[in-house]
């Protein structure tokens, strides 16, 4: 197992990593709207803070050796079932390649962001 870390996404806010690579595959951690540059969340709106979510995805996955196009399965999370179209408005841009998903509603993500998304990925 290789332990994959980044300057350029948020750092673990707990005691996990940003991703491991293992047999061929990376399984990268959930992202959440977090600007790795301030650590503040990104502003309260669901197409912002899944924009912010979907750019973390993408430089954990560079730096694992992988990349957007790459991914075979994604798990996201809502704060809230009610954002699920503007949710895929977002994640369809970044998502081109259309990987297994599932879409969960969860009563409370971490520091109370709309959005959290872990990918599983070829490398």
């Amino acid at each position: 197992m290789k332990k994959i870390e980044t300057d350029k996404a948020p750092a673990a806010i707990g005691p996990y990593s940003q991703a491991i690579v293992s047999g061929g595959f990376v399984f990268v951690s959930g992202q959440i709207p977090m600007d790795p540059a301030t650590g503040e969340i990104v502003a309260s709106d669901i197409f912002l803070q899944t924009e912010q979510v979907m750019k973390n995805l993408r430089a954990v996955l560079e730096a694992a050796g992988s990349d957007l196009t790459r991914v075979v399965k994604a798990t996201c999370y809502l704060a809230s079932m009610d954002d699920f179209d503007a949710f895929n408005v977002i994640y369809s841009q970044y998502m081109a390649s259309r990987p297994a998903r599932a879409c969960i509603a969860a009563k409370t993500l971490p520091k109370h962001v709309l959005c959290e998304v872990e990918v599983i990925a070829e490398v």
